[in-house]
């Protein structure tokens, strides 16, 4: 697939392979974009967010409507252009191109509803019979940087708002899983969004990224990924809005009274879905000491029903992981909790990328 910008599809001799993680195989290439793209694409987005601030809500509404029509249509092919690229099961997959639809059609519903507040200014003797105005404003070019685990749902959490409410947006989708967001590009421009007002940048996150949070024209940046990265861009974004959704530690509590035949359930869905890598995963499970056997009794067999294999099977329950340098890594850390006096109950094998 070839990258947006500027109004126009723009492909280069320099190529990024995109791998079904499961087995390896290229499955499309996208462009290696640099700096020069970056800054091609911002240039538009300016003209983008000119347009944008003067469209009324109400086209910016059928428009988004129209977008959301569309994904409805081509439901099945963004599900497997997740579960492809992604690893994620295709059941898993076409449930976040739906959450995605829902997501546009939301900030359709909110481009009709950007209220200002009315505030009384007599709290001082000066502001008495006075009142005073806030308004809504569009901020001007809006980056958009996502991660790779949700190559289609968490683009659209950045690009339907920022479009709703007036912006231009430069979306730099995650290196490894490119293509969901090159085609929710070619959705929203078939719905009607002007050309300026959205570019898609394909490349690495350190040098697409960088560059796109460096440039002073970009007036918001919105970000989901990892801690360490989200406070490289701050640096580097200087004193522009961010909005980062950053990492995080989701423990489990299982008290005594807990029904463990459901929390058992619960944590092998929420553990394991998509391979583990959500950050609202299930990451620990403390369990009180009087129902700790019990619970693994529970849950054990749970864990041993979920099938790995092709993402793409139906019969299967759970995918590879985005990399293999990421399974071994996850295999690693089990060893050593291993080695440092944990109990192994199941698994604890490494195949690939499983």
């Amino acid at each position: 697939m070839k990258m947006f910008i500027g109004g126009n599809w723009v492909d280069k001799d320099e190529k990024i392979d995109v791998h079904n993680p499961f087995d390896g195989s290229v499955i499309d290439t996208v462009p290696r974009g640099d700096a020069q793209d970056v800054e091609a694409a911002i240039t538009s987005a300016q003209r983008g967010a000119e347009i944008m601030r003067t469209m009324p809500a109400y086209e910016r509404y059928e428009i988004l409507h129209k977008a959301s029509e569309l994904m409805t249509e081509r439901l099945e092919e963004l599900g497997r252009t997740v579960s492809s690229e992604e690893g994620k099961i295709i059941s898993e997959g076409v449930g976040e191109a739906a959450r995605a639809q829902e997501t546009i059609t939301l900030s359709a519903e909110e481009a009709k509803r950007l209220y200002g507040e009315t505030l009384p200014l007599d709290a001082a003797s000066n502001g008495a019979g006075k009142f005073g105005l806030t308004l809504r404003v569009p901020c001007g070019v809006v980056a958009a940087i996502t991660p790779f685990n949700f190559p289609l749902n968490l683009v659209c959490h950045k690009v339907g708002p920022a479009l709703a409410t007036g912006n231009a947006v430069v979306v730099k989708p995650a290196t490894d899983t490119p293509l969901s967001a090159l085609l929710l590009t070619q959705i929203m421009l078939d719905a009607g969004v002007p050309p300026e007002a959205i570019q898609c940048v394909t490349g690495s996150g350190g040098v697409i990224g960088d560059a796109v949070s460096g440039d002073a024209r970009v007036r918001k940046i919105s970000f989901t990924g990892s801690r360490d990265v989200g406070e490289h861009i701050c640096q580097v974004a200087g004193l522009k809005k961010v909005t980062m959704e950053l990492g995080s530690n989701a423990p489990l509590i299982v008290l005594p009274d807990a029904d463990l035949e459901k929390v058992a359930t619960a944590t092998a869905a929420t553990g394991f879905a998509n391979a583990g890598q959500v950050c609202i995963s299930a990451q620990r499970v403390l369990v009180d000491q009087e129902v700790y056997g019990d619970f693994i009794d529970t849950l054990k067999p749970k864990v041993e029903a979920l099938t790995t294999g092709n993402q793409l099977e139906e019969s299967v329950g759970m995918g590879p992981m985005i990399r293999e340098a990421d399974a071994v890594r996850v295999n690693e850390w089990i060893h050593e909790a291993v080695d440092g006096g944990a109990t192994l109950v199941t698994g604890g094998d490494r195949v690939g990328t499983m």
